[in-house]
């Protein structure tokens, strides 16, 4: 079995992924936008713009995403997106990263579990754990 996030935006998708790859590397596999899909035509020309569906491929994850149209969008809440480093340095890196723009809710440090964790919301809205092996 493989788990797979699918994270939701109201719009900012497209910057979003990109925004990913340069913290977490990996590859944009998909960047497809509903004009660009077999929905085009069921959906308000002045949403054509936004991306039905985006891949980003880090090692064995995949980070997937979409734009969700008004008004079925909600800000994510009641999960967070966990990733677990092996390098405290690259743990940090990342929170660094993520917390541009964002906010805070832990700010990264030791732990009684592991020598480096934080929890933040990124500019794009998504929670997000870092955490380093112990």
């Amino acid at each position: 079995m493989r788990a797979s996030p699918h994270l939701t935006f109201d719009g900012q998708c497209r910057a979003a992924f990109p925004a990913y790859q340069r913290i977490l590397g990996g590859e944009i596999t998909t960047m497809l936008t509903y004009g660009e899909s077999a929905l085009s035509s069921q959906v308000d020309a002045q949403w054509h713009g936004r991306i039905v569906h985006a891949t980003l491929v880090v090692d064995d994850i995949e980070l997937t995403g979409v734009d969700m149209l008004p008004p079925n969008y909600v800000r994510p809440q009641g999960f967070f997106v966990t990733l677990t480093f092996d390098a405290l340095d690259k743990a940090r890196v990342v929170f660094k990263a993520l917390s541009e723009q964002g906010e805070v809710h832990l700010p990264f440090g030791g732990t009684f579990w592991s020598p480096g964790f934080g929890v933040v919301t990124d500019r794009f809205g998504t929670p997000w754990e870092i955490n380093t092996a112990s």
